[in-house]
């Protein structure tokens, strides 16, 4: 398994090493001692899984009490996957970073807890799956505009998103309570 760090430091890609043939293949999507050399001591507490169709933006979410760590992934299909530093006392607050992950990578994305988190899907459907830290609680749930100009997220597709009613209210970041 392979991990590194993206433009913000504490956002990981984790390149899981893959072992197929004729059969299939497997692979180990989370161990925890490879984890925690790798500086993710994640304790992981509810599994989620979506579906998708092409053009569908989810996010940018995250926890204002509990926030919640994600271990993403793709089982069917393509995202754009970005994740947003929103702590106030980072160098990197505002600051954004993105990756594509697909479902033939078997790519995986740490978003740590403090960081707000979306993504776009890219093919016709997509199956995505998360780890998280925390229990969903969504009386603390909040979203962030992911088209927020001071952010300037390079979202790759020219289309008019498919978004969730609060996703397509969600304030600017520097009207967003954090």
């Amino acid at each position: 398994m392979k991990i590194t760090a993206t433009a913000l430091p504490e956002v990981k890609l984790i390149e899981p090493t893959v072992f197929g043939d004729a059969r299939g293949f497997f692979f180990e999507s989370w161990n925890r001692r490879e984890f925690d050399k790798a500086g993710i001591g994640a304790d992981f507490v509810q599994d989620n899984h979506s579906r998708s169709v092409k053009g569908v933006l989810r996010g940018l979410h995250y926890q204002l009490v509990e926030p919640q760590g994600k271990l993403v992934r793709v089982i069917e299909g393509s995202v754009y996957d970005v994740a947003v530093d929103i702590r106030k006392s980072s160098p990197n607050f505002g600051k954004w970073c993105a990756v594509e992950l697909t479902a033939e990578s078997h790519h995986m994305l740490w978003v740590p807890p403090g960081f707000a988190h979306g993504f776009l899907v890219l093919s016709e459907t997509c199956e995505f799956l998360y780890k998280a830290t925390a229990y969903y609680a969504p009386q603390y749930e909040r979203a962030i505009a992911w088209n927020d100009p001071a952010l300037a997220i390079a979202w790759p597709a020219a289309l008019a998103p498919v978004l969730s009613a609060k996703d397509a209210q969600a304030p600017l970041l520097k009207d967003a309570e954090l």
